[in-house]
């Protein structure tokens, strides 16, 4: 898996960016937080999930806390967009690269419009997907803004 070409171009982007996470393979596809959690022996609430969603017509990928759910009504009168809904498994591929369980929040074929969820911040180390999901990486939060160019907001 650590070949994997979603893992290498991961790799390669946290590399880049001059971060210094590792990725893990774990033993098993991991397609929940609450898995993915389980399986690292920490909070679900470090879980930082990568969610695509399609912001009329353009992707959004929203990072948010395991612990709870993205507020869409929310998130779309802070991005002053009309609609804003989960995206379909393909709409997802194309704009990231990865399947949905394992997207990652960098390492796609172009940057995406990227917001963080503020309750991240109070981890000292969340965990991210990296690019397939039995792969994950740890980064503190001030590093996840960095290497994605994201913007911090309160998504929930």
């Amino acid at each position: 898996m650590q070949n994997h070409p979603n893992v290498t171009a991961v790799r390669d982007a946290l590399e880049s960016a001059g971060a210094t996470a590792e990725i893990v393979i774990l033993d098993e596809a991991v397609h929940t937080a609450a898995l993915a959690a389980a399986a690292l022996g920490i909070e679900v609430g470090q879980i930082a999930n990568s969610l695509i969603f399609d912001a009329d017509g353009e992707p959004l990928l929203v990072l948010t806390s395991g612990a709870h759910r993205v507020d869409t009504a929310k998130v779309a009168v802070l991005l002053g967009v009309g609609k804003l809904k989960r995206a379909t498994p393909e709409f997802v591929r194309r704009h990231t690269g990865q399947a949905i369980g394992g997207v990652a929040p960098l390492g796609h074929p172009k940057p995406v419009r990227t917001l963080i969820d503020v309750d991240l911040e109070q981890y000292p180390v969340v965990w991210a997907a990296a690019g397939v999901p039995q792969s994950v990486f740890p980064i503190t939060y001030p590093e996840l803004v960095r290497v994605t160019a994201g913007t911090p907001a309160p998504v929930a």
